[in-house]
């Protein structure tokens, strides 16, 4: 592994300095968490860190706190004055400082919570509902990325955005890629353990199942790669969800070859111009299409040309590996009921295929992708679906009056299909397969925070209940990285089958046992990680 560590001595008059600060300004009791945290760190790494940009506390430096904190999460519902908060941050720039984190939060019985990328829905990564003292190991700082062309495969933190890959990989090679994500500011840490899903994965599978190795610290403070956790471990990490079995440190990806053209179309539809008899077409083919074509549906209420009253718009967006030429051919046999047409299409590279999907402006130089910040802030609730049969048109019919109805709702329809049904459900803990149309995001979003949570919550609760005989059954499956706490949640007396049967089908108990071995004192644990026992 070409990752390097570079040890030097703690700056103890430094690390003093800080302690003293600590003490003179904030309450005892709360500095004493605080300075023993640091000095265990101190201990039990090999490696120094400046402690002004990488442990933050509200009590020493609340702006810097306050920055620390929201400059990576996502949902804003977790970011109000009545959000749970951290007893303090801390930003690793070594897997030594990982290492020592662990140790010591074990020593001092704090909880841990992990963030690589802040997208978690339900703001696991950073609040905590269940634990009243905890603290944040943001891994941010930890984005190295090696890519080996040669053998196909790269190295990568688990700090690093998704795009940051994107970019690296495009960096060393025109005809590599790797199928994961649409969004680009995604952590990659999270975001391949609950599966990854992206634009190629009709052709190559998820980011999950092109995984070759895994570095992570697990609740004893040790680094294990594939061979040292075991295949039980290995398997556990590709599809589980962030949060259960230890802190994801870097992932050895499998590249994928990309071709040197890459064509993407945007088609857009109203109701008004026979959308919802679209919309009911796309249900029937997405899923057979060509592997090399991925269309999928953005849907979301518009304002009508002639008029103020609103419509339902959706916009098939697609990528095709290939050009232009052969897409068409595709299109005509397989849904010509789309008119694609050739000024629908842009050809370009793959990497600027990837910027066109995540909503960067055409004239976004392909370093934009090193960011790796989301400009996406909202107060919303998201939840997930899988369709194993097509919606009727008058199912359809009923979800737009129920989206009428909502200010700002959205939902993204994803086709499965292609390599996706090849791969066995019990592959990885992702289940999702074999059998499945495609996938629903369902969103609802706003701006004025707790004044109109409640409607807007409702909404969603209503909408959800009514899509229940179109979907999924025994489960209704959900997927992780969306996570929906509506599910249900770890505690005394509640069942973790309610929410882990419906993210993992018959993989869950398997996680629950790997779970139990690997981590029998359930110190990695959250709302909804894998429990060690079930009720």
């Amino acid at each position: 592994m070409a990752f390097t560590l570079i040890p030097t001595n703690a700056n103890a008059f430094l690390v003093m300095l800080f302690l003293l600060s600590l003490s003179s300004s904030i309450p005892l009791s709360y500095s004493s968490i605080q300075q023993d945290f640091v000095m265990c760190i101190v201990d039990n790494s090999d490696a120094s860190f400046p402690m002004e940009s990488s442990f933050f506390t509200h009590d020493l430096n609340a702006s810097s706190f306050k920055l620390a904190l929201e400059t990576s999460a996502q949902n804003l519902r977790y970011l109000m004055p009545s959000s749970p908060k951290p007893e303090f941050i801390f930003e690793p720039l070594y897997e030594t400082h990982v290492q020592a984190a662990v140790l010591c939060a074990k020593k001092l019985r704090l909880h841990l919570r992990l963030r690589s990328g802040g997208h978690d829905y339900e703001g696991l990564s950073y609040v905590s509902e269940i634990e009243s003292a905890f603290v944040i190991v943001d891994l941010s700082k930890l984005r190295n990325i090696d890519v080996d062309v040669e053998s196909n495969s790269a190295w990568v933190h688990a700090g690093a955005s998704i795009g940051e890959v994107y970019y690296r990989i495009q960096e060393k090679s025109k005809l590599h890629g790797f199928p994961a994500g649409l969004c680009t500011s995604l952590g990659i840490g999270g975001h391949i353990i609950g599966g990854a899903y992206g634009s190629m994965m009709r052709k190559f599978g998820l980011g999950a199942d092109n995984v070759l190795d895994a570095r992570i610290v697990d609740a004893n403070g040790k680094i294990l790669n594939r061979a040292a956790m075991g295949e039980d471990v290995f398997w556990a990490l590709r599809g589980s969800g962030g949060g259960s079995f230890g802190v994801i440190l870097a992932w050895k990806l499998k590249l994928v070859p990309v071709p040197e053209t890459v064509t993407v179309f945007t088609v857009t539809k109203t109701l008004e111009q026979d959308g919802t008899k679209l919309l009911h077409k796309w249900q029937q083919v997405a899923d057979k299409l060509d592997e090399d074509l991925f269309i999928r549906v953005i849907i979301s209420p518009a304002k009508t040309s002639k008029s103020k009253e609103r419509t339902i718009s959706t916009s098939y967006q697609g990528q095709f590996l290939g050009d232009p030429s052969r897409l068409l051919q595709v299109m005509q046999k397989s849904f010509p009921e789309l008119g694609l047409t050739k000024k629908d299409c842009l050809e370009t590279s793959w990497i600027k295929s990837v910027m066109y999907i995540a909503g960067f402006p055409s004239t976004a130089p392909s370093e934009a992708l090193l960011a790796g910040k989301s400009l996406f802030k909202n107060y919303f609730k998201a939840k997930s679906d899988y369709v194993e049969e097509p919606i009727p048109i008058e199912g359809l019919e009923g979800l737009w009056e129920k989206f009428l109805q909502e200010d700002s709702p959205l939902t993204i329809w994803n086709p499965y299909g292609g390599m996706m049904a090849k791969i066995p459900e019990t592959e990885t803990p992702f289940p999702h397969r074999s059998g499945t149309l495609f996938k629903i995001q369902w969103l609802t979003l706003w701006q004025d925070g707790k004044a109109s949570e409640t409607r807007h919550m409702e909404w969603m609760k209503d909408m959800y209940s009514y899509m229940e005989k179109y979907v999924s059954k025994n489960p209704r499956s959900a997927y992780v990285n969306y996570r929906d706490l509506d599910l249900g949640m770890n505690g005394k007396g509640n069942d973790a089958r309610e929410w882990g049967n419906k993210y993992f089908k018959g993989n869950f108990e398997r996680l629950v046992k790997i779970k139990a071995e690997f981590d029998p004192e359930n110190f990695f644990r959250h709302e909804q990680s894998i429990p060690t026992e079930l009720e």
